[in-house]
């Protein structure tokens, strides 16, 4: 394997640990893509806690520059990165507790609410292992293999997600209360796959020995400096709010697009939310390859152009709604078509969302770079989900697709021109 990858064997041992903590990571992400059906289908949860629950995930990353500086601050990364696991998933068994019958969710809002909590818990780790393992990758493979050996990993977990999200989705058909027990399971996999990240070697730093506070207001210079600066790295950024508005008011109305329109069951639902995966794996590793070869911009802007074609394919899906039935799985000819270009979307942005800043920087400066593009992640997601469910109810969902695809238009305009200039 070593060979056929040509690379060392340091680079190897740090492949394989990689390899097994994306692969478990691909089997979490496929259980939690059913996350949002679950809460409004089988929890009886409202609109607006369901905007709550996507939002969680992206506006905790409004502190990600705040938290990078702690990250800074600590010399045992490793040990940090096991206590993190422990904290973000043992809520995960909470899990086994929670009712399992439609009338306890109806008449209570009480689980709603907790379910929530359990959540924002596991999603905290993004903002500590994201930029944690954006530094160690950066530092433990060569610029050349970078983006080859993440696209060998990232094809590897979209399998794990493709699979899992469809077995999930035939069990909860089966039995719609069965997360009380898969979730759980899920949090003591997160643990263990964390725990392996950690073997990876940590990179010597210089000690940091400026107090937090002005480290804190220094960092907020630092980022408004390089925003200043750097500007293919500003461009980059503008060009991800456009995209981040865009990705976020059309993914508060999927899953009530899906389930009052299409009235999808779970296994449906999870075809279409990890289907397109198959061409994500097979196109993984040629954009892997592409990534190292053309500008950061260019590959974004065939990133959003991609998600613009979903969208705008998305919200004219209803008025064709021929399909055919497959062991229960209703395939609509019109979603395919849109899952499609969503599975070119889902091949790059698993390179670009990671990676992507890195280029724009130093090996060194890989975490600071990531932690800024975080900490604009979480200011975008403060209302935009709400947003998206506000132009739904007003608008309707055709009209919040378009407003989407048009906001995508705007981003891959602004990627062409930041390279030509």
């Amino acid at each position: 394997m070593q060979n056929w990858l040509k690379i060392s064997t340091e680079e190897y041992g740090v492949f394989k640990l990689h390899f097994l903590f994306t692969l478990i990571q691909g089997i979490i992400t496929g259980v939690f893509a059913l996350n949002e059906l679950v809460y409004i289908k089988d929890m009886n949860a409202t609109n607006f806690q369901l905007s709550v629950l996507l939002q969680l995930s992206v506006i905790i990353m409004v502190v990600s520059i705040v938290v990078n500086e702690f990250l800074r601050r600590v010399s045992n990364k490793k040990k940090m990165l096991k206590i993190v696991a422990l904290i973000t998933h043992l809520p995960l068994l909470l899990f086994y507790f929670f009712p399992q019958n439609i009338e306890a969710y109806t008449n209570s809002e009480f689980y709603h609410y907790a379910f929530l909590s359990i959540f924002f818990f596991f999603y905290l780790n993004l903002i500590i292992t994201l930029p944690t393992i954006n530094q160690m990758l950066k530092s433990a493979y060569t610029h050349n293999n970078f983006g080859r050996l993440y696209s060998y990993t990232s094809s590897t977990n979209k399998i794990m997600i493709m699979v899992t999200t469809l077995a999930f989705g035939f069990l909860l058909d089966d039995y719609s209360f069965a997360f009380v027990y898969i979730y759980p399971l899920i949090g003591i996999l997160g643990i263990i796959s964390i725990f392996l990240l950690s073997k990876i070697p940590q990179v010597e730093e210089i000690p940091v020995k400026q107090s937090f506070a002005k480290a804190i207001n220094n960092s907020f210079k630092y980022m408004v400096d390089i925003l200043k600066n750097n500007k293919p790295f500003l461009h980059f950024e503008l060009g991800f709010m456009f995209y981040g508005f865009a990705w976020m008011i059309s993914a508060a109305i999927i899953p009530i697009y899906f389930n009052d329109v299409f009235e999808m069951n779970h296994a449906t639902y999870g075809f279409y939310k990890n289907g397109y995966n198959v061409l994500a794996i097979l196109l993984l590793p040629f954009f892997g390859s592409l990534l190292g070869r053309i500008d950061a911009r260019t590959f974004g802007a065939i990133t959003f152009g991609s998600l613009m074609l979903f969208t705008f394919t998305l919200g004219i899906a209803q008025y064709y709604m021929q399909y055919i039935e497959f062991f229960g799985i209703r395939i609509y000819f019109s979603l395919l078509i849109a899952y499609g270009f969503y599975g070119i979307f889902a091949a790059t942005m698993a390179l670009l969302w990671f990676i992507g800043s890195a280029y724009f920087c130093q090996k060194e400066e890989a975490a600071r770079y990531q932690s800024i593009h975080l900490s604009l992640t979480g200011f975008r997601a403060i209302l935009s989900f709400q947003i998206g469910i506000w132009m739904y109810m007003a608008m309707g969902f055709t009209f919040t697709f378009m407003v989407a695809a048009f906001a995508l238009l705007i981003a891959v305009i602004l990627m062409l021109w930041s390279v030509k200039k």
